[in-house]
């Protein structure tokens, strides 16, 4: 998974946060809009074949946020058993540019965050690029740490940091309740663990 943190869009402003509309990924309608967002703001291409082996098997784990009808961020993820764990996995997170610094990335993350514990994820993981101080801020508000530093993570050499969110954590309840005021937008891209056999590989 690659995140790059990017500075709002010259529209930011315009947009008022309580416009936007969460909807959870629901069929094949929700299909291009998805895959037409990350293929738009993220720098790999992925094959239709990745998109559906997410959202194909755990749909309840993706969704998008809408304004005014437009798709405008999304969230893509997984869960499973992984070395006698049953952790979630965040593939895919994207707000457009417009659209960054109102909170969006925070809320998307925060709804896939909650169906992950009440289906019984032990923990949830994610990789960062060490050099994105948006990204590692918004995941530190709801609690991550950093489990793991993994050098020249990507293609372009940069290394990256694993995060991950353990339950229970008490002090995650209260950053999962609501927004941060501050969101530092960013955007993901997927790149899914060597380590994991079961995942699909892009040659990140």
């Amino acid at each position: 998974m690659e995140t790059k943190s990017e500075e709002e869009g010259s529209g930011a402003e315009l947009v008022d946060a309580s416009e936007i509309e969460y909807v959870s990924y629901g069929g094949e309608h929700h299909l291009p809009l998805i895959m037409h967002l990350v293929d738009q703001e993220l720098s790999e291409p992925y094959s239709i074949f990745t998109y559906r082996y997410f959202v194909y098997l755990w749909p309840h784990l993706s969704f998008l946020a809408f304004h005014k009808g437009k798709c405008v961020g999304t969230v893509v993820c997984k869960m499973g058993e992984h070395r006698n764990t049953f952790r979630g996995y965040i593939a895919m997170l994207v707000v457009i540019k417009p659209y960054r610094g109102r909170g969006i990335a925070t809320e998307l993350v925060t709804r896939s965050i909650r169906v992950m514990m009440e289906s019984g994820c032990e923990e949830v993981t994610l990789e960062a690029e060490v050099t994105n101080k948006g990204a590692l801020a918004l995941y530190g508000r709801l609690g991550f740490i950093r489990a793991k530093r993994l050098f020249r993570y990507y293609l372009n050499g940069v290394d990256a940091f694993r995060l991950k969110l353990l339950f229970p954590r008490p002090e995650l309840h209260p950053s999962l309740s609501m927004m941060a005021d501050t969101d530092e937008t960013h955007r993901h891209e997927d790149h899914i663990p060597s380590e994991e056999s079961s995942e699909l590989h892009r040659g990140l």
